[in-house]
Formats: structure tokens, C-alpha cells, sequence
């Protein structure tokens, strides 16, 4: 879900958190990016037989389709998906982020590009809800919206995220935590306070090769 302004890691859900709790007692950042699909299992209708005045119709499997070419939005993420968009523009024509990138198909912001946005100089600070938080009534409808997340399935995404970015350099990266049924993020153990330097190229290595931990819903969370 995304507030997660000041650092690129841990503070991605706590500050979504902060922003939203009043509102919606989030659980931020960032329920998983799987695209569904609706089936039809109805009997077709046999096809009346062609006469002189009404030829054979062309098959419908010669037929190009009218969505060819298009993205189709995952069934039934139509209205999360719809939010994000709506605060990605707000991200570009207010947030001062002119490139923000687009949301996934899933409906979950891109983290991968939108942590490389937020690496160039001076361009991290409203990463997750725009400059002086412009973006935040706009972030707080997406959450209002976003599928329900298997909180279980997140917290151990969360936490092997934890384990390799340890085992990787990052000694005091914290292991999330569950509270009230909901998994809550790690990283930083001081988030008001940041103590883990995320610009070093140690904590960016580390990040790079930990990332594939984090599935499409917690991206961006710690």
C-alpha cells in the first residue's frame, strides 16, 4: 500500500500506517498479484444451420477479438486497481513525480521501479505519498479498496525477507512481528530514528538479492 516518505524499507508500512490508521486501522504498502479470470462452463447453443438466404457465419475463432492487444485487469480487483491508478496520477500531477510508474496488473505498485525512482538524489523524501504528502487522501482510498491479504502468507514472506538481508550483511534488520492477526513489518529497529543506512552499498546489495523474498503484496512494506 504507499506512504511507505522516509526510508525505502521499514518505514514503508509504519509510515502507511501512521497515515492511515485514523481512518482505516491498517494492518502497510503495500493478498497476493495473482490474475484471475472469469470462465464461462455453459453449454454453447448449437449454430442454426446456413440456408440460402442466411450464409454460414464466419467462426468466431477467426474472429480477431476487440480486447486483442489490450491489458485485461485481474476479475474482481477492477476497484483496487482503479485506486491505484488514480493515485499514481496524483503522484505525477501533484506528488512532483512526474515519472511515477504504473501499477501492476495486480493492483500493487511496482517497488522495483519506484525504488529506483526514489534512489536518484533528493527524489526518496515523498516516494509514498507524494511531496508534503499531497497524495495521502488518494493513498489512504487505495487501502480502503486493496484485497484482503493472508496475513500468515505475508508474515513469512516478511520474515525470510528478514532472515537473508541478515544473512547478507544487514546485522540489525528486525523480523516482523504479528499483532491483532495482522503482520507487521521489520527492518529498521528504530524507524523515528533510522540507525540502518539504506543509501550504502552494502544495504543495496543486500536489498537486491533479498527482494525476490517479498511477495507481490508486502513489496515495499519493510
Amino acid at each position: 500500500m504507499i506512504l511507505k516518505t522516509t526510508s525505502r524499507s521499514t518505514s514503508r508500512l509504519r509510515l502507511a500506517a501512521c497515515v492511515a490508521a485514523p481512518v482505516l486501522a491498517l494492518s502497510v504498502a503495500c493478498g497476493g498479484g495473482d490474475d484471475g479470470g472469469t470462465k464461462s462452463h455453459g453449454i454453447a447453443d448449437a449454430p442454426d444451420a446456413p440456408t440460402a438466404d442466411r450464409p454460414a457465419e464466419p467462426s468466431r475463432a477467426a474472429q480477431p477479438s476487440k480486447s486483442a492487444g489490450k491489458e485485461t485487469r485481474p476479475a474482481g480487483k477492477s476497484a483496487f486497481y482503479d485506486a491505484q491508478v488514480t493515485f499514481v496520477q496524483c503522484m505525477r500531477a501533484k506528488g512532483d513525480y512526474p515519472e511515477y510508474p504504473d501499477p501492476k496488473l495486480s493492483g500493487y505498485l511496482d517497488w522495483d521501479k519506484i525504488n529506483e525512482l526514489g534512489s536518484q538524489p533528493g527524489r526518496n523524501q515523498g516516494i509514498k505519498a507524494g511531496k508534503n504528502n499531497v497524495c495521502v487522501p488518494e493513498l489512504q482510498a487505495v487501502m480502503a479498496v486493496e484485497p484482503e491479504r493472508d496475513q500468515q502468507k505475508s508474515f513469512e514472506s516478511m520474515l525470510a525477507h528478514a532472515k537473508c538481508m541478515r544473512d547478507n550483511g544487514v546485522s540489525r534488520f528486525t523480523n516482523p512481528t504479528m499483532s491483532g492477526g495482522n503482520a507487521i513489518p521489520g527492518g529498521d529497529p528504530n524507524p523515528a530514528s533510522p540507525v540502518l543506512d539504506h543509501e550504502s552499498p552494502a544495504y543495496k546489495k543486500a536489498e537486491r538479492t533479498c527482494k525476490p523474498k517479498l511477495i507481490d503484496s508486502v513489496a515495499g512494506m519493510q
